[in-house]
C-alpha cells in the first residue's frame, strides 16, 4: 500500500471521526433538553403570531439554554410558516425537538373558562375576553346584532339567557362565532324535552324563564331554599297581573349594585325595568341566572304568596306574605332596620 494511499484512507478516517462528532452533537442539541420551566407552564401564542413574538414569549417566560439551535431546528421543520395560536402546556426539560413538534401540532391545553357574577352582555364580554383570546369588542358587537342572533333563536335583549353561569372549556384562541355556537349547545343541553315542558305548564318560554331566574337570583342568592318560594310568589303575581315590584329591575335599570335603599326617587324611574310601573316580565335578564333559579322558577312551591320583604335582622332572609297588612308591618320593621344603621341611598 502506496504511502499516498495510507494518507487518503488516514484523512477519510478523521474526517468520518470528526463528521460523527459533529453529527453526534447536532443530534444532541436537538434531542436533548433544552427548554425549562421558569414562571409559567403556558405558551401563549396569539392569532396573527409570527415567529418573531413566538420566540420573544418562549425566551421571556421559560429557560431556553441554546436559542440558536431552537430556531435552527424550528426553520429546518419549516415551523416559522406553520404558527399556530393556542395555549401549550410546555412540558419541562423539553428538546427543541419535541416542542416543536408541539407547536405544529396545535395540541392545545384547554382553558377554564368562568361565567359568573355577572349582570350585563358587556360585563361578559370582558370577562371572557380576560380568560381566552377574543376580541371583546367583536363579541358585543355580534351579541348586539339582532341578524346574527336570530338564527339561535335571540335578539340584543334577550341573549344573555343563552349564558349560563358555570365553567367552560374553551381553546385559548377559539373565534368569537364559535364561542357562541359553543355555548349555545351548552344552553340546548340544559333545556331538556323535562325542563321545556314545565316551562310550558306555567306558561313561560325559556327565555322568558330565564328573565323571570334572574329576578329569583338577584333577590336571593344565598338562601337557595327561598328561591322556589321567590319564584312561586312572582307566578302568582303574573297570573293576576299585579306588577313584580321588584327592587332588583330598578338597580339593574340605574347600573349601580351598591345601592342598599330604594327610595322615592328611584321607583319614580322612568324605565322598561321599573317593575313598579310595569306590569309583566321586563325586557332582558337582569343578570346571568344561575341554573337553581331557573330551576327554582320551573319547580316552584305550592304557595299563595303575593308579597315579600328583608327580613330586620338583615340575616339574608325574606318574610312571606299573602295580606298587604302583613307586608306592610315587615316593611315598616325593615325600613327602621335600615334607618338604625344609616343607609339612606338617594338619587
Amino acid at each position: 500500500m502506496s504511502k499516498k494511499f495510507k494518507i487518503i484512507i488516514a484523512a477519510a478516517l478523521i474526517v468520518g471521526i470528526v463528521g460523527g462528532i459533529l453529527l453526534f452533537s447536532t443530534y444532541k442539541k436537538i434531542y436533548s433538553e433544552n427548554i425549562f420551566i421558569k414562571d409559567t407552564q403556558y405558551l401563549y401564542i396569539r392569532k396573527g403570531a409570527d415567529f418573531k413574538e413566538v420566540t420573544d414569549s418562549l425566551y421571556k417566560n421559560f429557560d431556553v439554554k441554546d436559542k440558536t439551535m431552537f430556531e435552527f431546528v424550528a426553520n429546518r421543520k419549516n415551523y416559522p410558516s406553520k404558527i399556530r395560536p393556542g395555549r401549550y402546556k410546555i412540558p419541562d426539560k423539553s428538546s427543541n425537538n419535541s416542542l416543536i413538534n408541539l407547536l405544529r401540532s396545535g395540541e392545545q391545553s384547554p382553558v377554564k373558562v368562568n361565567l359568573d357574577n355577572l349582570h350585563t352582555v358587556q360585563q361578559l364580554c370582558a370577562k371572557v375576553s380576560k380568560q381566552i383570546d377574543i376580541d371583546s369588542v367583536k363579541l358585543l358587537t355580534l351579541l348586539q346584532d339582532d341578524d346574527f342572533l336570530k338564527d339561535y333563536g335571540f335578539d340584543k335583549n334577550t341573549c344573555a339567557a343563552m349564558f349560563l353561569p358555570d365553567t367552560y372549556q374553551f381553546y385559548w384562541n377559539t373565534s368569537e362565532e364559535k364561542f357562541i355556537e359553543k355555548i349555545y349547545s351548552y344552553y340546548k343541553q340544559f333545556w331538556t324535552e323535562n325542563r321545556l315542558k314545565k316551562a310550558s305548564q306555567i306558561n313561560l318560554s325559556p327565555i322568558e324563564v330565564s328573565i323571570l331566574a334572574s329576578i329569583v337570583q338577584k333577590e336571593q342568592a344565598q338562601f337557595k331554599d327561598e328561591q322556589p318560594i321567590i319564584a312561586a310568589l312572582y307566578l302568582n303575581r303574573l297570573k293576576i297581573g299585579m306588577p313584580l315590584q321588584s327592587c332588583p329591575t330598578l338597580i339593574f335599570a340605574i347600573g349601580d349594585y351598591s345601592i342598599k335603599r330604594v327610595t322615592s326617587k328611584i321607583l319614580a324611574l322612568d324605565s322598561p325595568f321599573n317593575t313598579y310601573k310595569h306590569t309583566g316580565l321586563p325586557p332582558s335578564p337582569i343578570c346571568f341566572p344561575e341554573k337553581s333559579a331557573i330551576d327554582a322558577v320551573l319547580n316552584p312551591d305550592n304557595n299563595d304568596y303575593i308579597f315579600m320583604c328583608a327580613k330586620s335582622d338583615f340575616s339574608g332572609r325574606h318574610n312571606f306574605s299573602k295580606s298587604y297588612e302583613d307586608q306592610k308591618r315587615f316593611a315598616r320593621d325593615y325600613q327602621k332596620a335600615l334607618d338604625r344603621i344609616g343607609i339612606h341611598n338617594e338619587y
